[in-house]
């Protein structure tokens, strides 16, 4: 129960169809005054990393989350003394409206905390079952919390089963986003081992259960010669030192589950372009050197973004994406490019929005403060929404070429290889220019090969004379 004058934050959705987030760090500790939207601590979604506010002021009572933990969205994580007097204990809760991050809306929140589940079945304060706490979310003890009685004969805690059928015995548990994941891997929710609260489906299980299904089948093991012999050396755990396990979680999690998704999905085709960009090149020095590029990082990579919404321009088509519910191909008027990076939590890929409208040096702006707030971890989950076409910048890794998985929910995605010397015909004479080497992947069910190869062929077009297409196509 909720004490007089306490207030719980629960874990809000920042972003769309948020399911959890880890806590990475706190910036406050119990016995800290905070006031109304103060960072209290920062989380990584799916998406991104996010600093949280506070909703309301007071006094730190508790932690109710260690860092490093990952939660679920409405899962009380921190208690503050606001002083004002709420809910009595043993009353109504008091009914607070969160304060919402940036771009989002607000939305109510109880302060009364969920009963938990003890270790050894105990049961809630009104006698009922409490739900089992998802794994790793153990919260920290609030320094005035008396410590529970345990309950009389405990019976051990089940393990959890599969989730209920839905032939008669029950609906299957599991948000919406569990739902397509498991829909996407081909597995059957209805036998998937349920580890969330109340018999809920988490992404996990479906992960566990497609990770299993996909598995090769152990060789049967000959029957023991005595029941008393001893087990081998050789299955004992490998030594230390021999590998390192990474958990996957937060944004590579989900970079991971949304690459699968759109390879299972969008049938790729790939198409490669060797480019002479030597006047690019000189092209990008100028740039350097006028006023009105002045504090900007400028960089070939501004002149390939600038040469493909040239070509989304002259064929439409490209930026675009698949419904799949209403079988229709959906052409975005808009251009939100998005720039794939690479940070330390994983692949992000923030999108510049309305980049068709931007002159060059405010598009050279936009990149260079898109990269800067990606490296420090700050991207929001709303400067990765919304996205319609990608580049990736393979070249500054020192590759050439590659062929790129769709980013999903769009058409195509363009890679970028690294600039070389090479000889290379020009003017009908041998030379060494400046030459990278473009490729294309694109959606085939709504990209046909003439639009992806016209497509590539004006991004080439662009780079090899950016001075006159830039004339000609205005």
């Amino acid at each position: 129960m909720v004490q007089q004058g306490m207030r719980e934050f629960r874990l809000p959705d920042v972003g769309e169809g948020l399911v959890d987030a880890e806590i990475l760090q706190w910036h406050v500790q119990p016995g800290d005054t905070v006031a109304v939207n103060q960072v209290i601590c920062e989380i990584e979604t799916a998406k991104a990393a996010v600093e949280l506010p506070s909703p309301f002021a007071g006094t730190v009572s508790a932690l109710l989350v260690e860092a490093g933990t990952t939660v679920d969205v409405g899962t009380p994580i921190i208690r503050v003394d606001d002083g004002s007097g709420g809910a009595a204990d043993g009353g109504e809760p008091e009914e607070v409206r969160e304060k919402p991050l940036v771009g989002y809306g607000e939305k109510a929140a109880s302060t009364q905390r969920r009963p938990r589940r003890r270790s050894g079945g105990a049961v809630g304060g009104d006698g009922a079952a409490a739900p089992a706490e998802p794994a790793g979310s153990a919260a920290l003890p609030a320094r005035d919390a008396t410590p529970a009685a345990p309950a009389a004969d405990p019976e051990p805690a089940a393990a959890p089963g599969p989730a209920p059928a839905a032939d008669g015995s029950g609906p299957v548990l599991a948000k919406p986003p569990v739902r397509k994941l498991a829909k996407d891997l081909g597995v059957d929710l209805r036998a998937v081992a349920a580890t969330g609260p109340g018999g809920v489906v988490t992404r996990d299980d479906v992960q566990r259960a497609a990770a299993a299904a996909a598995a090769p089948a152990p060789a049967a093991e000959p029957a023991a010669a005595t029941v008393a012999e001893p087990a081998p050396a050789v299955a004992s755990a490998p030594a230390a030192g021999r590998e390192e396990r990474i958990p996957v979680k937060g944004v590579r999690k989900h970079t991971a589950a949304a690459m699968v998704r759109s390879a299972f999905t969008a049938p790729h085709v790939t198409e490669f372009l060797q480019v002479d960009v030597t006047r690019t090149m000189k092209a990008v020095r100028r740039l350097r050197e006028h006023p009105e590029f002045a504090g900007l990082k400028v960089s070939p990579l501004l002149l390939v973004a600038r040469a493909l919404l040239a070509a989304v321009r002259r064929n439409p088509g490209i930026n675009a994406s698949w419904d799949d519910a209403a079988q229709e191909i959906v052409v975005k008027h808009d251009v939100n490019l998005g720039i794939a990076a690479a940070t330390e939590r994983g692949l992000v890929v923030p999108n510049v929005k309305g980049a068709h409208a931007l002159a060059l040096p405010d598009l050279a702006r936009e990149l260079q403060t898109l990269t800067e707030t990606a490296r420090a971890g700050r991207t929001t989950p709303a400067d990765m929404s919304g996205g319609t076409i990608t580049i990736t910048n393979v070249g500054v890794f020192g590759v050439d070429a590659g062929t790129p998985i769709i980013n999903p929910g769009e058409a195509a995605i363009l890679a970028f290889g690294q600039i070389r010397d090479l000889p290379w015909v020009h003017k009908g004479e041998l030379a060494v220019r400046k030459v990278t080497t473009l490729s294309l992947s694109f959606d085939h069910r709504l990209v046909d090969g003439e639009l992806g190869s016209k497509v590539l062929r004006d991004v080439g077009a662009m780079l090899e004379n950016p001075k006159t297409t830039a004339l000609v196509w205005g």
